[in-house]
């Protein structure tokens, strides 16, 4: 299982799929009623505990890397630049989760914890660097939302590529905006405030049992970005809570 920082026309092939016969679906249908909640019309079930799996770029994630080690990352000269004067040492106390924003947490090798907080609200908890995400379904970011580092996600349940009356969806898709700026990789590589994360969060199960999620994201950041940054991660469910580890924000290790 291998997942690449990848060119923006690499992730339209990842995330397009042709319906069998959508149309159809919608066939004999009443008049549509009041829209369902996030909760109620979830097509996938993404709550529970996940662990991440590493199995690629290993030496990018379970370790910090080096000064200067850039591969795979579409940056201009001015990131490069404030990235090759990344200093650990002399990172704020008050800037230590800089690493563990929305756009790079789901790099950062831990576990994942989701729950629904309410009908239109899934809870993310994150044990590397103690940190929640909010996704709210059908909600709009307030005009004078502050940034923060996790941002302000908007969620909403999305078919795979799929256009026309009645189509399923199958997968969760995230947009978060409104956050601060932080690093897109724990050497330094910034994002700004102008950075915006789409994700998209599929589940599968094996023929073994084992349930995945996987999770595609794309950063895009005219800033500091040349073309939009896209990875994809891969988590295992494990019981509730298991080998739970909450870790403060850290500029020197891995998590």
């Amino acid at each position: 299982m291998r997942s690449l920082g990848l060119p923006l026309c690499a992730v339209l092939v990842l995330l397009v799929s042709v319906p069998g016969d959508a149309d159809a679906q919608g066939r004999g249908r009443g008049a549509a009623g009041p829209p369902q909640s996030g909760r109620a019309a979830a097509p996938r079930d993404l709550t529970g505990t996940w662990v991440s799996v590493v199995t690629e770029h290993w030496h990018l994630r379970m370790l910090v890397p080096p000064k200067g080690e850039f591969a795979m990352l579409p940056l201009n000269p001015e990131a490069r630049k404030l990235a090759t004067a990344w200093d650990p040492a002399k990172e704020p106390a008050a800037e230590q989760c800089r690493s563990y924003g929305a756009a790079a947490i789901m790099r950062v090798p831990g576990r994942v914890h989701i729950q629904w907080a309410d009908d239109n609200t899934l809870q993310m908890d994150i044990d590397s660097g103690t940190q929640t995400r909010m996704l709210r379904f059908g909600a709009t970011p307030p005009p004078n939302q502050p940034l923060e580092w996790q941002g302000y996600s908007v969620a909403n349940w999305e078919a795979l590529g799929a256009r026309g009356r009645g189509v399923m969806p199958t997968q969760l898709r995230v947009r978060t905006t409104r956050m601060r700026p932080g690093y897109l990789r724990k050497n330094g590589v910034p994002y700004s405030e102008n950075a915006t994360l789409e994700e998209y969060f599929d589940r599968f199960t094996e023929p073994n049992g084992d349930n995945w999620m996987v999770v595609t994201t794309m950063v895009t950041d005219p800033k500091y970005l040349t073309q939009p940054y896209v990875t994809t991660n891969h988590f295992r469910k494990i019981p509730d809570k298991q080998g739970w580890d909450p870790t403060p924000c850290r500029a020197d290790q891995a998590r």
